[in-house]
């Protein structure tokens, strides 16, 4: 398998490769690197905190109705767990053990979008997502339907016979299954009948009120009957615009911004015949056309995968937990913080005025004490030095500690003129050629920040 199509399959399956790793794989055909990418993630490992705390505190909240006081303390409580929560799953991502499975747990999280003030909660339900993120869809739908998660963010668990709550049964056919146009006010209001008497427990599991569950005929998407909410999920998985919607969003994601039609209509004939997110990802990462020149280098990295992608070439530590989240504020993406039900747009959205100056800068704030480069002798006027006046509050409240032996280490092998290949994703532009080529490579790591300092490092 080609180099660069390595590179490209690992910065969309994952956030890129070692050099190592890349020379290794070059000798495997596409079939098997595919192959080995999906079995190396057929495992789940849960992604935890330490919540005992919490958890023996709802235990005596149970026994007894709990005061102010205790109930400030315990949000208190859950308020630096979810930051610790944050920190734990940006880790993960730098360093997977099942790498395929973690992306696709960062994608379902925009697609069953969901927010809670419960740690306790947000954590089951993130780790819902990574147990279903490569299984079959129709029971991953049931089971996010059940999360007390989201049974609180869009109120099912306020859903009974007598006065049917609507917001989930609206966002589960428009942004979770169907799209917009493909059911009718009253295919929702049927649907919401369905779902009454969902809702949980104090600890968070599942719980089906009977009493308040309604139990008459319901007509939806052109069938009848006594339907539960599982029903509902059933009826909608046998429309194939359920595949053809999921597949557009997955395309979106792992392909290009930009749709072809085409390829969406032949990843909905794998997908609508047995719901397997696992054999839908193999086919679009064995696809000839998933490594057309169209397709390499041509999306904006989100801010998530901005910072994960820059750590793994030279790991960054913080000093505090929460000088990530600020960062991640400024760039645009807090995990477990979407902005609204639909998430992050993505795409050209990530980039604005001041996140781009942003994203130029943060490679030298964080691994070069905020200077970038500076030009060959007799070039003064291109010298490009970043004035830390300009940024003083971002360099005053982050703080990182590079690893520079770990990029030595995995890059010894590379020539400083190659280096270029294994940073970008996407061709230099000539304006940035020139300027590349003006300045002094004085080592492979200032020259790497040089790289990163660049708009195409923007691009994965």
């Amino acid at each position: 398998m080609e180099t660069s199509h390595i590179q490209h399959l690992y910065r969309r399956a994952g956030f890129g490769i070692l050099p190592e790793t890349l020379k290794e794989l070059s000798k495997n055909p596409r079939a098997e690197i595919v192959g080995n990418l999906l079995s190396q993630s057929k495992y789940v490992t849960p992604l935890e905190v330490d919540i005992s705390e919490l958890k023996t505190a709802f235990s005596r909240m149970m026994e007894g109705q709990p005061d102010k006081e205790m109930r400030q303390k315990l949000q208190k409580i859950s308020r630096q767990k979810q930051v610790d929560l944050n920190v734990a799953w940006v880790e993960r991502l730098k360093h997977p053990s099942e790498l395929l499975r973690e992306k696709m747990t960062l994608f379902w999280a925009n697609h069953f979008v969901c927010e809670d003030n419960s740690v306790v909660y947000i954590q089951k339900f993130n780790n819902i997502l990574r147990i279903h993120a490569l299984g079959n869809f129709g029971d991953f739908v049931k089971a996010i339907s059940k999360e007390a998660a989201m049974t609180k963010y869009l109120n099912t668990k306020q859903n009974k016979k007598q006065r049917p709550n609507e917001n989930f049964a609206r966002e589960l056919m428009e942004l979770f299954t169907l799209g917009v146009g493909h059911y009718s006010e009253n295919d929702i209001k049927e649907s919401a009948r369905a779902f009454t008497g969902y809702g949980h427990n104090f600890v968070g599991d599942f719980a089906f009120r009977k009493r308040q569950h309604d139990e008459g005929v319901k007509t939806f998407l052109g069938e009848t009957g006594r339907f539960t909410g599982d029903d509902i999920v059933d009826i909608i998985l046998r429309q194939k615009q359920c595949a053809k919607y999921v597949c557009r969003k997955i395309y979106r994601y792992f392909v290009n911004d930009v749709i072809d039609e085409n390829h969406v209509a032949e990843m909905a004939d794998v997908f609508y015949k047995d719901y397997n997110i696992e054999n839908l990802m193999r086919h679009v990462f064995m696809a000839d056309w998933f490594y057309d020149e169209a397709n390499i280098g041509t999306k904006i990295k989100s801010p998530i995968e901005f910072l994960v992608g820059l750590s793994n070439l030279v790991p960054v530590e913080f000093n505090n937990h929460k000088q990530l989240l600020y960062l991640q504020k400024l760039l645009g993406q807090i995990l477990l913080r979407p902005p609204n039900v639909a998430g992050w747009k993505g795409g050209k959205n990530w980039i604005d005025s001041n996140t781009i100056v942003l994203r130029l800068k943060l490679p030298s704030l964080l691994l070069n004490g905020a200077y970038i480069s500076k030009t060959k002798a007799g070039r003064e006027d291109q010298r490009m030095e970043i004035k830390k006046e300009a940024f003083k509050n971002v360099f005053k409240r982050i703080r990182a500690e590079s690893d520079w032996e770990y990029f030595n280490t995995n890059f010894k092998n590379v020539n400083i003129e190659d280096l270029e290949q294994y940073v970008l994703a996407c061709k230099v532009n000539p304006a940035a050629k020139q300027y590349l080529n003006s300045l002094e490579k004085v080592s492979k790591q200032e020259y790497c920040v040089q790289l990163m300092s660049l708009p195409e490092y923007q691009m994965c």
